[in-house]
């Protein structure tokens, strides 16, 4: 059994200038790149999950728009696989099941975007799928949320669901780990 490293969803969309910028989006995409340069160091397997809709009423991450395109920080290399999906959870309607079973991964390090939405359906579904999850925290980020007229901050949305993450059965720490 092996480890892997899966980068979610860090696309350039979520950044300042996107469509849909997250709060602390550029700090989590520097630990994302630490994370994927010490992975590539270890040769543990690393894949990158890249979202792509269709053109809609919110516009953001649409298939061939430079928004959808994967972070310069955590460009992909050719060795390493992408998984393209429709849906928050990197699970459905992928290949990802089967790719982490060829390859024998049963421990995930998470990164990615957002926390809140792909990061939880896909942790979760990594936790479902009887592997374990070890979510980078700071490597990840989320919007800032409204409901019944109150907006919630990024940071907390961010705190919020990587608590949850981790009450689910996730590791969750912060990078450099110690």
């Amino acid at each position: 059994m092996a480890r892997g490293v899966l980068l979610i969803d860090i696309q350039q969309d979520y950044f300042v200038g996107g469509a849909y910028p997250l709060v602390g989006a550029e700090a989590a995409a520097h630990v994302a790149q630490a994370v994927l340069a010490d992975a590539r160091s270890k040769g543990d397997w690393v894949g990158h999950v890249q979202h792509v809709a269709q053109p809609s009423a919110d516009g953001f991450l649409v298939e061939g728009t430079p928004g959808a395109e994967i972070h310069s920080l955590v460009a992909p290399r050719t060795s390493e696989i992408v998984i393209t999906k429709t849906r928050p959870n990197s699970y459905v309607g992928t290949k990802l099941q089967a790719v982490l079973d060829e390859n024998d991964i049963d421990d995930l390090v998470v990164v990615g975007m957002m926390t809140s939405m792909c990061v939880d359906a896909t942790v979760r579904a990594v936790l479902d799928s009887g592997r374990s999850a070890t979510v980078i925290e700071n490597g990840c980020a989320a919007p800032d949320l409204e409901f019944g007229g109150e907006t919630v901050d990024g940071h907390l949305v961010h705190v919020a669901f990587t608590a949850g993450l981790r009450d689910a059965g996730a590791t969750v720490v912060s990078w450099p780990r110690n």
